[in-house]
């Protein structure tokens, strides 16, 4: 698995994954009007990159290295440390079959918070490097609550000045609402049956070319933010870094001190990124 393989790939975000984060990010409101089965299940799916689509979506807006303000930083940039999952998937007959996690990585579904009353996609991708993942991937053995991704950890950090601030709280990846097989059906069911309303759209849209995709990268949800991350956004010069590990292997302070080292440590994946 390359880093440019993502090109290829269809790009989808899951929002409200996380209990709180929707309402930190100011986005409560907006998705009031839709209705969830159950009152932790995630709110919906959202297209963050669609190889040769006729919109803006169509721009490949992820980097390893940087995140790009593009001179918005009046529309609030904020950083959303999370999951990456780089997924094979099975399409049918316009439906999706499958979707077979192979792979997970650090990842920053970076967004505008400006609150336009549009669609979330338009402001998850404003750009060339305005979304981010690690190059270090790591191959997940199977994606149920026996496989190793129930040991692995979600921590985020920014550098401002100098100082290293925590920016995402500390989060156990099996602490989403929604993940393992749980997740894998209800995406399933999205991406055949997402229909528009409030700030989400109708999915099937934007799966017209899905069977030249090579797969799909799924961001599985945003972390709560520490009280640092709440009320500050990216500004030009901040250093990003968002964290993927086993934490039966690190302490949360040993991630602390890899921050500024060249070492990588083994299963884990780390994602640096100079905001400019």
């Amino acid at each position: 698995m390359q880093l440019n393989d993502l090109k290829d790939y269809l790009g989808f975000a899951v929002a409200g994954n996380f209990a709180g984060h929707l309402g930190e990010a100011g986005e409560a409101d907006e998705f009031s009007v839709i209705e969830t089965e159950e009152k932790d299940a995630p709110k919906g799916l959202f297209p963050f990159y669609i190889k040769g689509h006729d919109s803006f979506l169509s721009t490949y807006p992820i980097s390893d290295k940087t995140i790009s303000t593009h001179n918005r930083e009046e529309d609030k940039i904020q950083a959303e440390p999370e999951v990456g999952l780089i997924c094979d998937f099975i399409y049918e007959n316009k439906k999706v079959i499958d979707i077979i996690p192979r792979y997970v990585s650090a990842f920053n579904d970076c967004s505008l918070r400006v609150q336009d009353g549009k669609k979330l996609s338009t402001k998850k991708n404003w750009g060339s490097n305005t979304k981010g993942i690690s190059k270090e991937f790591i191959k997940i053995d199977n994606f149920t609550e026996n496989g190793i991704l129930s040991k692995y950890h979600l921590s985020s950090f920014i550098k401002r000045d100098g100082k290293i601030h925590n920016y995402g709280t500390i989060s156990a990846v099996k602490s989403y609402s929604y993940f393992f097989t749980q997740l894998k059906d209800w995406m399933i069911d999205k991406f055949n049956t997402q229909e528009d309303c409030g700030p989400l759209e109708e999915i099937s849209q934007f799966m017209t070319n899905a069977k030249d995709a090579k797969g799909i990268l799924i961001a599985s949800g945003a972390t709560a933010y520490s009280q640092f991350g709440k009320r500050n956004f990216l500004k030009k010069g901040d250093e990003l870094f968002i964290y993927v590990y086993n934490a039966r292997i690190y302490s949360h302070q040993e991630i602390v001190n890899n921050i500024d080292s060249d070492i990588s440590l083994s299963e884990c994946s780390k994602l640096h990124q100079v905001i400019n």
